[in-house]
């Protein structure tokens, strides 16, 4: 491509992420690249400036500037360890979409200094057009857990509307220290990025405060560890960055393992903890454009089925149960 263009959104786009559409049309150009091309104005949504979480609508018209030899063009070939890994994770999968156990430590998406993650690893599962398949939302690089990835285009806009639309409910598990009081609740707030320590990350802000976002969560005790620890079942309504994490942190009961919220001096633990972030995503429940309701829940993590074990926790005896998040 010598010069810049206007290229506009199809249908089937409608609602679909900036960075996602250029994925898709312009494979050979680096998510740390196209952030360059967005930062200095290059790239622009109906002549506005654009970011790469922009969503896109239908008829949009999107400039795209000259691809030069700056931009390291990526091989499209399968690569077969990626795509038996990722096969080794799938938890549910049909004709339109998979259902991964994402592990804890792999990143959903690439960025400063990240290499690999689960948008690069899916090139290695084209669909029949030769297309990688799609996510959909996203998982802290810290939690694991299920995450929903469309096989197509079209699917990937019709389940980012259903995100968008919070009919989703998603359900995570996760150890945290202390007994909650009360032993179920819901935690309100307004959360924006600050930088602490030198740090990026979020923090509870009041409503007028630059860039802050309402953030509202349910949770409820499954059980308890003596007075020093807890299993907290989460249920998510609105999907703020390190929404839950800062959540439990605000109540006063942190997610042990979390190396940017939890703060308690000198804490000690327990004989037999694993090492990590405790969150998982437990579960989700959408439904599908069929009609059909998907319900898949994914196994704990390994270092999250130690600190069960060692903390007496059974999961296969107090499961989640079928509510609505919203009606309790």
């Amino acid at each position: 491509m010598s010069g810049a263009r206007q290229q506009a959104v199809g249908r089937d786009e409608d609602g679909m992420r900036l960075d996602r559409w250029f994925g898709v049309h312009f494979p050979q150009v680096t998510f740390g690249h196209l952030q360059k091309l967005i930062r200095t104005g290059q790239v622009r949504i109906d002549s506005g400036r654009a970011k790469t979480n922009s969503r896109l609508t239908t008829g949009q018209l999107v400039r795209v500037p000259p691809l030069d030899a700056e931009v390291r063009r990526i091989e499209q070939k399968v690569d077969a360890a990626d795509a038996n890994f990722l096969r080794d994770l799938i938890v549910y999968e049909d004709d339109e979409l998979y259902v991964f156990n994402k592990p804890s430590g792999l990143a959903s998406q690439g960025g400063s200094g990240t290499k690999r993650h689960m948008d690069g690893l899916l090139k290695s599962l084209p669909n029949k057009a030769g297309e990688p398949p799609r996510l959909v939302h996203r998982l802290d690089r810290d939690t694991s857990g299920v995450l929903v990835v469309a096989k197509t285009r079209a699917v990937a806009s019709y389940l980012g509307k259903v995100f968008q639309s919070r009919s989703a409910r998603k359900i995570y598990w996760a150890i945290v220290n202390g007994n909650p009081k009360p032993p179920q609740g819901s935690i309100s707030c307004f959360l924006a990025k600050q930088l602490i320590d030198g740090v990026e990350q979020m923090a509870v802000v009041e409503q007028n405060y630059p860039g802050a976002q309402h953030s509202l969560s349910y949770y409820s005790t499954t059980d308890v560890a003596a007075t020093r620890f807890a299993w907290v079942t989460l249920k998510p309504v609105t999907g703020r960055t390190h929404q839950l994490r800062v959540h439990m942190e605000q109540l006063g009961y942190p997610i042990i393992g979390d190396p940017r919220y939890f703060n308690i001096e000198n804490w000690q633990g327990a004989p037999g903890l694993g090492d990590g972030l405790h969150l998982h995503a437990r579960r989700i429940r959408l439904p599908l454009a069929s009609g059909k309701l998907l319900d898949v829940s994914a196994p704990l993590p390994p270092h999250m089925k130690q600190s069960f074990d060692a903390l007496g926790f059974d999961p296969d005896r107090w499961d989640v149960k079928d509510q609505d998040p919203e009606a309790e």
